[in-house]
């Protein structure tokens, strides 16, 4: 009964998987489904002329899934070629870098950097420190950033 309704639904089968497969992108995020969802759309088109034109026989369920499996490998790597994000420039270098950002900057040292360690304040934000002893209120240059320590000499 089901693989009657099936059948029996045509060219409709691949509007109804795409459209799944486009909810299940919505559902199950990561740009995976989408390109799926679409092949089987553009499937369904090509199914539903050549149906309305007198050729539906041509297009066997075989060579459907053999045509789905194409299209949907081909906008993958369309997409992957095309848009793909690591690829996209920055005007700011280190955006993304926030430990970056400070280099250059001079701080004071809130709590004295002993055994190369300690912290200092950035605004209104104390940070931890690593680099030769100081003294607390000594003023520092931070030169670098592991992690989220700065990595300080004195200025």
């Amino acid at each position: 009964m089901i693989v009657d309704l099936v059948t029996g639904l045509g060219p409709w089968n691949w509007f109804i998987a795409g459209v799944l497969l486009m909810a299940l992108e919505t559902l199950v995020p990561g740009v995976h489904f989408l390109w799926f969802g679409l092949a089987a759309v553009v499937v369904g088109i090509l199914v539903f002329a050549l149906t309305a034109s007198g050729l539906g026989e041509a297009l066997s369920l075989p060579w459907q899934l053999v045509l789905f499996a194409v299209i949907s490998v081909a906008t993958v790597f369309w997409v992957r070629r095309f848009a793909n994000a690591q690829n996209v420039e920055s005007d700011e270098k280190d955006l993304n870098d926030r430990g970056a950002q400070y280099v250059g900057r001079i701080v004071v040292v809130e709590d004295a950097i002993t055994s190369g360690r300690g912290r200092v304040r950035v605004g209104d934000t104390l940070w931890p420190a690593s680099g030769a002893d100081a003294e607390k209120g000594a003023r520092v240059r931070i030169t670098g950033s592991h992690g989220t320590v700065f990595i300080v000499e004195p200025a």
